[in-house]
């Protein structure tokens, strides 16, 4: 997704110049009620330019005329351009984006061998060879080294390692399996080793490819409230303006003062907000595509412009703060119990656990749970309400889980929780451990250390965004210990311990009912509520297909700090739309001082004075203005699809800043441009 970076690109510039001229279609520049004002004049001179050449002759030359229509005219079209060239940037990435989509063989499993276990016993008379587009939501695939996968799934058998680059832009293979938070795969990515059993979750045309190719052709995209409100304002200062053009009229009949219909024109076009308003669509297009060449994908422009002014970040720490798949590294059995007793309940109640913890457990013991030959056995998944797992077989119930819910169940059953099982379980959490606490028919055996691995650098990230102002705060299900033990070392504001999916959601419309914006990453299914409730959800491309749904923006790289760059790239978005309406708005007070004199110099001489830039004629100065009023808005193109540079230096320091470059900036240049092309244009007057 990381495509070329250089704007101006021949075959975008290309398309982008068609672009333009279809554009110009009435019901398009309706939408713009800026560009659709100077439309309006635009054909009003091409009227006047055929009066003149029937014999009017009280509206100046015909030459002088026909050039000011065209000045309009490329005013018109550098505007359409400038959105033009921002849609053809997505429709490129549409485009890479299809080529992976193209129609891919699936080996769809047999509905009666679909619930069979063990994928290397499937043989090839057990599965249908079908192609993509036949999918639907529920069927059961299987992948092998070298195929690509069909379809958006979650692996429900197996783990591989895939190449997600036609995704994600990036070359290193990943590894996607099973259980857990690591179980989604893309359409399109490729297995690059093992087999995989998978089941579709989506139905055909509406998998997370689909609709990323709607999304980056901007068929999805909508305007959002900050630019709504924007074209309003906008809409608002040309209503102000034409009131303001019309009344010279009678200042000019009082003066004697004739005032030719093209003077009118370029007064109102070079007042009224002509620069915001031709580059304001492309400002959001080039938001949306700056995310995405971030490898993140927004389902809506709003969503980008938010990230711009959160308050909160809400990030859960198991694959996102650390690395993500805890390890087993001891097994500390309780006062008077065998290791090896221990040992075999930790090893039997994960025989059933798919997650990479509960593997590495069997791992650390070195032993086959098979060899225990249990009768009859019933596994007790794993919920976040119990927050246990085991297995029931004969007359013995195993669970493991967390140290407060086994807690409870040894002492519901009238035993004693042992008192070095709890001073164990503190000084695991203090380390930054997690203590899983296992039990026999309600006794507890002892404790299984897992040990968690925080992502490099993180901390420093985090200092990142404290500086722009946004509160860190770790989700987890861990105990208070070693939750505070990861907060203090990943460098986090605050956390939240033992947490349900409820309490990610409580806390969420706590924080919003106070009147702050708040952003949640999470990758698991209990991550969706949450991420649908915050103001900006953002999921990891390797989660589950809960969360992506439930999230308005998709991380491809799993990258979970990748929130700075969007909340800086919302930032950067909304400070370009800021600072270019300030950068507009103080064009015009150059823009007046070169053509209201002009209007009423030869009947009040005395307005020589505002003459300030020494222009040479009435003619040169209307003709100046607007020549530079159409020139501005291509200038402004790179810096409308960049954005404009955001340094975490505070909101009143950036304020600043931007309006002594922007603002200062906004009311020099225009008198420096109007002077140098009045001394070119007066060579030809």
């Amino acid at each position: 997704m990381k495509g070329n970076n250089n704007l101006f690109q021949a075959e975008l510039v290309n398309e982008a110049l068609k672009q333009s001229f279809i554009k110009l279609h009435p019901a398009k520049m309706f939408r713009n009620p800026v560009m659709f004002m100077v439309w309006v004049g635009t054909l009003v001179m091409a009227g006047v330019c055929v009066w003149i050449a029937m014999g009017e002759q009280n509206q100046g030359s015909l030459v002088y005329n026909v050039i000011v229509t065209a000045v309009l005219f490329i005013t018109l079209l550098f505007a359409n351009f400038a959105e033009a060239i921002a849609e053809a940037r997505g429709k490129a990435q549409a485009d890479s984006l299809r080529k992976t989509r193209e129609e891919t063989p699936a080996k769809v499993v047999k509905s009666d061998m679909s619930n069979v276990k063990g994928l290397f016993t499937l043989k090839s008379s057990d599965f249908l060879l079908t192609t993509s587009n036949q999918l639907k939501k529920g069927d059961i695939f299987i992948c092998e080294p070298g195929d690509i996968i069909p379809s958006d799934g979650e692996i429900i058998e197996g783990l591989a390692t895939i190449d997600e680059s036609a995704i994600t832009g990036e070359s290193a293979p990943v590894i996607r399996e099973a259980g857990g938070d690591k179980s989604s795969v893309t359409g399109g990515t490729k297995v690059l080793s093992d087999k995989i059993k998978v089941k579709v979750t989506t139905e055909p045309g509406e998998s997370f490819l689909d609709k990323m190719i709607a999304l980056v052709e901007g068929a999805s995209r909508q305007k959002t409230p900050n630019e709504i409100a924007l074209t309003i304002l906008l809409a608002g200062f040309t209503l102000v303006f034409i009131i303001v053009t019309v009344t010279l009229k009678p200042f000019g009949d009082y003066a004697n003062t004739p005032i030719t219909i093209a003077a009118f024109i370029s007064l109102f076009v070079c007042l009224i907000p002509t620069t915001i308003g031709g580059l304001l669509s492309a400002i959001g297009i080039a938001g949306m595509d700056r995310a995405l060449r971030a490898n993140v994908i927004t389902k809506s422009g709003k969503a980008v412009e938010t990230a711009g002014d959160i308050d909160v970040l809400l990030l859960d720490k198991t694959g996102t703060i650390t690395i993500g798949n805890r390890k087993a590294t001891h097994f500390h059995p309780a006062n008077g119990i065998d290791e090896r007793a221990l040992i075999k309940a930790a090893v039997l109640s994960s025989m059933a656990d798919e997650t990479p913890e509960g593997r590495s457990i069997i791992e650390l013991a070195g032993i086959d749970p098979l060899s225990y030959d249990v009768k009859e056995p019933q596994f007790i998944s794993f919920t976040a309400e119990t927050r246990t797992s085991g297995i029931d077989y004969e007359n013995t119930r195993i669970r493991k889980g967390a140290t407060d819910a086994i807690k409870n169940l040894v002492t519901n059953a009238g035993n004693t929780f042992p008192a070095e099982v709890a001073e164990k379980v503190r000084g695991i959490s203090q380390n930054g451990g997690t203590p899983l606490v296992v039990s026999e028919n309600e006794e507890a055996l002892g404790v299984i250390e897992l040990q968690d691995i925080i992502k490099p650098g993180i901390k420093e990230r985090f200092d990142r965004l404290r500086k722009m102002g946004i509160k860190t705060v770790m989700v987890t299900g861990d105990n208070p210990l070693t939750a505070k033990f990861i907060a203090e070392k990943a460098g986090v504001d605050d956390f939240i311990a033992e947490a349900k999916p409820e309490d990610k959601m409580n806390y969420i419309k706590k924080e919003q009912s106070e009147g702050r914006l708040v952003a949640m990453m999470g990758d698991g299914t209990n991550d969706a509520p949450a991420l649908a409730q915050a103001d900006v959800g953002v999921a990891m491309n390797s989660g589950t297909q809960a969360a992506k749904e439930a999230g308005n923006m998709v991380d491809l790289d799993n990258d979970p700090t990748k929130l700075i760059e969007v909340v800086e790239i919302g930032k950067q978005l909304l400070m370009t739309r800021g600072t270019l309406t300030t950068f507009s708005i103080a064009n015009d007070v150059a823009k007046y001082f070169a053509i209201v004199p002009a209007l009423f110099i030869a009947s009040i001489p005395t307005l020589q004075g505002l003459n300030i830039m020494g222009l040479h004629s009435p003619e040169s100065a209307i003709l100046s203005a607007v020549i530079f009023n159409a020139v501005v808005i291509p200038m402004l193109i790179p810096l409308a699809l960049k954005g404009v540079a955001y340094k975490p230096i505070g909101a009143s320091a950036l304020l600043r800043r931007n309006l002594l470059i922007y603002g200062l900036g906004g009311v020099v240049i225009p008198f420096i441009g109007i002077k140098i092309i009045d001394l070119i244009v007066s060579i030809f007057i």
